[in-house]
């Protein structure tokens, strides 16, 4: 079974992967978050591990958007949730005062926005496309670079570690997807389920809390929502919802067909075997 995931090797993406896949899969990296989306939208891969949300920065809004968007056949299957702890790195005789920009993935800069406040003060910070292509790019260089990382990054690279644990907190986990066509069974009996939903009055004062309700009324655990921008009009937003339950059970049955009455568009993102709550790791079985 071919698997995309955000590359290139060495990123977290990578790590979630190999810590849940079953034997024998052929990883497959790619540039973006969204690259590694459509690579399942399109065939090129048969799955694909992404990662979706993190306990510090929250969403990871590419996504979110590339679920609800342009990938219409793709699904949630499962998750794993992993903790992450980074590094700082740089090529070879680079210190940590000599270091001028600092690379890496929007994420992982703003999980480490203390400590390179704290310990890299006149350092510039510079996104990449993930921490991988960072490290690489930090290590290549010729100026005194570094950057935001995995440890397995610097092996593969043949990067120096600078710093370690420079996350701003020590229970930084990212909740990573994998990723199929829609009709993939989930790699396990499936116990949460995702959503987006919109195109209700949501101008009109408490119409969110009548869609709410279509859960509360029939005891469904609605354990997450947030909304995003639909790009269509200032204040116009879709719900991204997670609910405890599969799809099929009876009463998350009965919610979303009440939803679908009072929607205009309602997408199940995915029914699939939720990780451990507290973040221990869950491999797939």
């Amino acid at each position: 079974m071919r698997v995309g995931f955000l590359g290139p090797s060495g990123t977290f993406a990578e790590e979630a992967l190999r810590a849940s896949a079953p034997p024998g899969v052929e990883e497959v990296p790619f540039a973006t978050v969204s690259e590694t989306v459509m690579a399942v939208q399109g065939g090129a891969v048969e799955q694909a591990v992404v990662p979706i949300e993190n306990s510090l920065e929250g969403s990871v809004t590419t996504t979110l958007d590339a679920l609800a968007g342009d990938a219409s056949d793709v699904r949630i299957v499962a998750e794993v949730v992993r903790p992450i702890s980074h590094c700082l790195i740089a090529r070879e005789g680079v210190s940590l005062e000599d270091v001028t920009r600092v690379l890496s993935h929007p994420q992982a800069l703003a999980q480490c926005s203390r400590f390179l406040h704290e310990r890299t003060p006149g350092a510039r910070t510079e996104v990449a496309a993930s921490t991988a292509e960072a490290v690489r790019s930090a290590v290549d260089s010729p100026e005194p670079l570094a950057a935001i990382g995995t440890r397995l990054a610097a092996e593969l690279y043949g990067g120096s570690l600078l710093a370690e644990g420079v996350e701003d907190r020590p229970d930084n986990l990212t909740r990573f997807v994998w990723l199929a066509r829609s009709g993939t069974p989930p790699h396990r009996p499936p116990d949460k389920t995702s959503v987006v939903f919109w195109g209700f009055n949501d101008e009109s004062p408490g119409a969110l809390v009548g869609v709410l309700n279509e859960f509360a009324e029939r005891e469904v655990n609605l354990t997450k929502i947030e909304s995003r921008p639909r790009r269509v009009q200032l204040g116009h937003y879709m719900f991204f919802a997670d609910l405890d339950g599969a799809e099929d059970d009876p009463p998350v049955r009965a919610a979303l067909e009440g939803l679908a009455h009072r929607v205009e568009i309602l997408k199940v993102l995915g029914s699939y075997p939720g990780a451990p709550r507290g973040g221990e790791r869950q491999d797939r079985g």
